[in-house]
This record gives C-alpha cells, structure tokens and sequence, in this order.
C-alpha cells in the first residue's frame, strides 16, 4: 500500500480525501455507511453565530450533471454546534474541521474566536461566499478588498489551522487567493458553488424560491478543475480542489492540478460510501504506476 499522508499546512491527514461542508451533516449521520476513521478529513456543515432557519422551500432543484441548492446555512449557531454537537464528533478518528459562514465581519470573527478555544477542531474553513450585509449583500469573496479584510480580522482571533474557501463566482481567481494569502490564510480551498438558476417550463416559475442558488455536481469539474490549476500557481500555500468530483479519477486530477487534498460534495447524496471508496482508488492508483507516495502526483501535470 503507497503513503497516502499528505499535509495541508499544519494539518497533518492519513489521506488527502476530506468531505465537503453542507454534503456530510456532521459525519455521524454517515457513520453507518462507511468508517469515518478512514478519510483524511470531515468538514461539517456551514456554521454561524445565531441560529439560521435558511430559505423558503423548495430550495434544492435537480440539474443536467449536477444540482442547485439555496439551502441558505440552516443551523442552530455555533453555541448549539458547542452544547449538543461537538461532544458526539470530539472523538472522530479524523480531522473534523467547522465551516463559518457569517454576514459580517463581527460575525466570523466571534464564531471562529469561539471554536478557537475547542482541542478537538484543529482547523476551521472560512465560507467568504456569504453576502456582506453592510456593502449591499455582495459577498465578501467576489473582491481582493473585502476578502482579505475577512479573512485579516480571523487570523487575529485564531491560532489553528485557517482554510479559506473562495468563490468561483468571480473574475480573477487567483488575485483573491492571493489576497487571502497575504492576509493570513493557511491554506486554500476551491471551489464552493456557481451561480446558476432552473425553470420549469409546465409552472413557468423558478424551481428555487429564491430564483437563483448554488450549481454544483460533474458539471463544475472542469470549471473547479482549471480554477484550482490557476490558484496554485499563484500561491504558495496548499490548496484543497473540490467541485464535481464523483470518483477516485477525478480526485486523482486534482491532485495532478496541483492540489494537495481533495474535498468530496454531491456525490455523498449519490453514494454514502463514496469517500471511503475515493481513498481506495487513489491507493489502487499510486500502486498502479509505481507511486510510493501520494505527494509525488501533486501537481505532477505534464505541459
């Protein structure tokens, strides 16, 4: 069996597979399907500091090759996630990181000052995806500005590992990975979700309430897939590829992009099982062509 331990920053994972926020609940809800203790890492759902009801239904709407989704960051708050969740996911033989989501700088700032203080989460990845309610409701990763003051004002307030996720939902994605970069981020994740919309023709009307929300699925993979090529080209921090990634393939891709983990999203409401299967597949690659290690396919793409 090759060396499946990979780094990603000052995380240290048996394996570069790690489960996509908003896809995998809190992992326990999936523990019957597979052994949790068998991927590199959880990240549990997006997490703000009042508690969120989310959108009106419906809200979740199948694509061609993918899905939409405006769940709207349904949860209970992290005093909630602290009392009633974190003791059942404390003990999880994996990184368990929590996603923070906010709609305003106070917001992460406090969400992530809190969990800062629980020993069992040794990272957290910050959704600057979310709509900024003072600048209007643009979201604060779609300018250099208003995501490296984000993500700035985290760093001040937490001392473990900082994964910022971007959104693709922009016009230069390696200026804003660069600018999370200076500001302070340990390491880069990519991508959340594309804007898109559905309509059904019989009703005329938005298959979402909210009319437009989050594409995700296959049909992303070569968006996610080119934009995660461009992002480690232009920093030097490890970056974590996600966006359509449905088997042990396409991680195997985005590790050759360059990408130093792999998150698994859509395809756990397809197959429970499948990130355990994705670890699998990787080791049966790297045995395949003579790899020792899973580090030497890291961007090893051939131009």
């Amino acid at each position: 069996m090759a060396n499946l331990t990979t780094k990603l920053g000052r995380l240290q994972m048996k394996n570069p597979v790690m489960t996509a926020s908003g896809t995998f609940g809190y992992g326990t809800e999936y523990s019957d399907f597979m052994d949790l203790s068998r991927i590199g890492g959880i990240i549990v759902k997006g997490t703000t500091l009042r508690e969120r009801q989310g959108n009106q239904y419906p809200r979740m709407a199948e694509t061609a090759s993918g899905m939409l989704n405006a769940v709207g960051l349904q949860n209970k708050g992290v005093n909630y996630f602290i009392e009633h969740i974190y003791p059942t996911i404390k003990d999880l033989d994996t990184n368990v990181i929590v996603n923070v989501s906010g709609s305003e700088i106070d917001d992460y700032v406090k969400t992530a000052e809190i969990i800062n203080e629980l020993d069992k989460i040794p990272g957290i990845e910050l959704n600057i995806s979310c709509p900024n309610v003072k600048e209007g409701g643009m979201a604060f990763g779609v300018s250099c500005a208003a995501a490296a003051k984000v993500v700035s004002a985290v760093r001040k307030v937490y001392d473990k590992e900082l994964i910022v996720k971007l959104s693709p939902n922009v016009t230069d994605i390696a200026e804003i990975a660069k600018a999370v970069e200076d500001a302070g981020a340990d390491s880069i994740s990519l991508i959340n979700t594309l804007l898109g919309m559905a309509i059904n023709s019989k009703t005329r009307k938005p298959m979402l309430s909210t009319i437009t929300g989050g594409l995700s699925g296959p049909a992303v993979k070569p968006i996610a897939l080119r934009m995660v090529w461009q992002v480690t080209h232009a920093v030097k921090v490890p970056v974590v590829g996600l966006g359509g990634i449905m088997n042990a393939t396409d991680a195997i891709e985005f590790m050759l992009a360059g990408a130093t983990a792999i998150q698994v999203g859509t395809a756990n409401f397809i197959d429970p099982a499948i990130s355990e299967k994705i670890v699998e597949g990787i080791n049966d690659y790297l045995d395949t062509n003579n790899f020792s290690s899973v580090t030497e396919i890291i961007g090893a793409l051939e131009i």
